[in-house]
């Protein structure tokens, strides 16, 4: 139980350094208007996507594409039915091309759904003595998600935003190992975030029931930084991972949005891994489609 206690003790100092980190006096003045008004209009319910938002009344139409390398991605022979409950390292490639539609009822609720076509594959590790497949090709629908997500407590100058999220993945795949989910999978969590003269700092934790496995656990915590450069752009950087408690599949996101009319923006992520069992590459590519200008 250690894993869970220091999580969210830590997630929870953090938050009360972000409160007190806005008490009138620690921002200059020049800045406390345009802050106020921020909080007030700008931020909207923060969606899945990095570094984006839904305002009340606003659909959000957001194709993507995108492509995950990992040279020693973890795997045991038993899901693929030769036995064998020992861990191995294979090569493991991934394309995703998919949509994730979102919208807000009210100014604290927004609902979300996404879903993706896969194809995937991973080539056995040398050292693998079992009767794995050299190599495994699948493709077919990936994950099929929706989520609910509230923002509990806005912002004020004293306190920072409190927000609530539940996912939902339904099973899409019953015999495939690389891509989808066999059964259902559920992922509370929770996060807070906080408006600063140098940009929007948000930190986010989830938990996780996964119904193959019986068992509920850890999911990822991300500490998130957004700054919006001018009208038309803005930066996202992301450190998040943790994924069961240890902390071995830790990896940096980076997040870049520009403009290119008033409803229509250009969205380019890129993800390294800096742990042993993080993805070593995840580019990513799309456009938002908003119905607000």
């Amino acid at each position: 139980m250690r894993y869970p206690i220091r999580r969210f003790a830590l997630l929870f100092g953090l938050g009360l350094s972000l409160a007190v980190a806005g008490i009138p006096g620690r921002v200059a003045a020049q800045d406390k208007a345009q802050l106020e008004e921020y909080r007030e209009t700008g931020r909207g319910i923060q969606t899945s996507a990095f570094g984006t938002y839904v305002h009340k009344g606003e659909l959000l139409v957001y194709p993507y594409f995108s492509h995950t390398i990992d040279h020693n991605r973890e795997y045991q022979p038993d899901i693929f039915g030769v036995g064998g409950v020992v861990d191995y390292r294979g090569r493991f490639w991934s394309s995703e091309t998919g949509v994730m539609v979102s919208y807000s009822w009210t100014n604290w609720l927004a609902l979300e759904f996404t879903t993706a076509y896969m194809t995937a594959s991973l080539e056995k590790d040398p050292s693998d003595t079992y009767a794995t497949p050299a190599k495994t090709k699948e493709s077919g629908p990936g994950d099929a998600e929706g989520q609910i997500r509230v923002r509990c407590l806005k912002e004020n100058a004293r306190m920072p935003e409190l927000f609530a999220y539940l996912e939902v993945t339904a099973p899409t795949q019953q015999s495939k190992v690389l891509i989808g989910d066999e059964k259902w999978d559920v992922k509370p969590g929770f996060g807070f975030a906080r408006g600063f003269s140098w940009g929007t700092l948000t930190i986010r934790t989830t938990g996780e029931y996964n119904q193959s496995e019986s068992k509920a656990d850890l999911g990822e915590t991300s500490i998130e930084y957004l700054k919006r450069l001018s009208p038309s752009f803005q930066m996202f950087l992301g450190f998040e991972g943790g994924e069961g408690g240890p902390l071995d599949e830790w990896h940096v996101v980076s997040d870049l949005q520009w403009r290119l009319s008033k409803r229509v923006s250009l969205k380019v992520d890129n993800t390294v891994g800096v742990m042993s069992k993080s993805n070593d590459w995840e580019p990513h590519i799309g456009l938002l489609f908003t119905s607000l200008p």
